[in-house]
């Protein structure tokens, strides 16, 4: 595997290229993230495909800059030219997976594009399906409150027993969820930065507070309509241990997630419900996952050779 950090563009981006002979794949991590969590992902996905992964703006190793879609689309671009990728597949997960969306909707000659439960994030009542108006804001409120909560906690310095404390979290998640918990530390590790005298997490507070609005606000169904390069999104069916407590406003945005996506007449659209998988389906399967990757692409690209062909 082999770092670098591309300069062209408006802020530094840093990136992985974990090698392979096969057809160049950008690989993008979710909100919070960075390149590390994506490694054994990158690894399953590696025999068939040149596999690249990259931090975000404002994550792991890449340069701080404020957040946009057509910004962080443009760090993608410039990675692209940077390591002569052109034409990418690309493939990510959470924030990841609705940039590999909206990469779609915009570049008609990707060869592929996978959102790995790419959704807005829940904050209205109308991303609600069959739930009372009254309840769905109260439950919603309550869910507004936790993350806030969370947001604070996470914009605290950290000191060292902290930072062990975390570090031996993270690893006893990662074996919950039968992942590596050598590289879910090593990902952790990755986003801490030094503040007086201590640590703090990559994204900052005020990038934390631009993708929360951003994820929450976007509208994803344009870009599933107008699409003409084949797009996957794989949707999860099961909560997450921390959205249990919310499990009734989950049901109902996947239940009003689904029937939205559903009324999308677009044949470049292929929706998937993973039977079992939560929003970490990319800890939870990693495996699994490649292999539905690399059969949709290699789908798509046997439909090119058949449609040159007639």
């Amino acid at each position: 595997m082999r770092e670098t950090v591309i300069k062209s563009g408006s802020v530094p981006i840093a990136c992985r290229d974990h090698g392979g002979t096969g057809r160049p794949l950008l690989l993008l991590h979710g909100a919070g993230g960075n390149l590390a969590h994506m490694a054994a992902l990158a690894e399953h996905l590696r025999p068939a495909h040149r596999v690249v992964t990259v931090d975000l703006r404002g994550h792991g190793r890449s340069g701080d800059g404020p957040w946009s879609w057509d910004d962080a689309l443009a760090d993608l671009a410039a990675v692209t030219d940077g390591l002569g990728l052109a034409p990418p597949a690309v493939v990510g997960v959470s924030l990841g997976g609705m940039l590999a969306a909206l990469w779609a909707q915009r570049h008609p000659e990707c060869p592929g594009a996978v959102s790995l439960d790419g959704n807005p994030t829940l904050g209205r009542p109308e991303q609600l399906g069959g739930m009372d108006p009254e309840r769905a804001e109260a439950e919603l409120a309550r869910l507004r409150a936790a993350f806030d909560g969370v947001a604070a906690m996470l914009a605290e310095p950290l000191g060292a027993d902290q930072v062990a404390a975390a570090l031996a979290a993270q690893r006893a998640m990662a074996q919950r969820y039968g992942a590596a918990p050598d590289d879910w530390a090593a990902a952790f590790e990755r986003n801490l930065v030094p503040c007086d005298g201590g640590s703090r997490l990559r994204p900052g507070p005020e990038l934390t507070g631009q993708l929360r609005v951003a994820m929450e606000r976007i509208d994803l169904l344009p870009a599933y309509r107008d699409t003409r390069c084949p797009l996957l999104l794989v949707l999860a069916t099961e909560d997450l241990p921390e959205q249990q407590a919310f499990h009734e406003l989950y049901v109902a945005y996947r239940r009003a997630t689904a029937e939205r996506v559903a009324g999308v007449d677009n044949p470049s659209l292929r929706v998937l419900h993973l039977d079992g998988a939560s929003h970490a389906m990319v800890a939870e399967r990693p495996r699994e996952l490649a292999a539905l990757v690399t059969d949709f692409l290699a789908a798509a690209d046997a439909r090119r050779v058949s449609h040159r062909g007639e």
